[in-house]
């Protein structure tokens, strides 16, 4: 009776379980800047980026201690990567030293 049983049960297709992982990501999408002008503390720069999926896009820029102004663009997306231009602009001003 039981080989029986066995042999009706032979045939019989047994569901198999599938597990599909499902990534859902959202679209990274934003933009932003800011700025701060402190004249007292000379602490003078802004920014401003923004993104659209995996490219970014923006530049920041500062006054630096000795008055010339450090301006940065840069691009980055996942098939060029980090791509940054350097620029700086205006005149140093070095502090006067008086001798005694």
């Amino acid at each position: 009776m039981v080989a029986a049983a066995l042999a009706q049960y032979h045939h019989v297709a047994l569901p198999v379980e599938h597990h599909v992982e499902e990534h859902h990501h959202a679209h990274p999408k934003y933009e932003f800047k800011y700025g701060v002008k402190d004249e007292h503390t000379h602490d003078i720069k802004e920014q401003h980026e923004k993104r659209d999926g995996d490219k970014v896009e923006g530049y920041y820029k500062l006054v630096e201690p000795d008055g010339t102004t450090r301006t940065v663009h840069y691009t980055a997306d996942h098939h060029t990567g980090f791509h940054a231009q350097v620029v700086r602009s205006g005149h140093a001003v070095h502090p006067v030293h008086h001798h005694h």
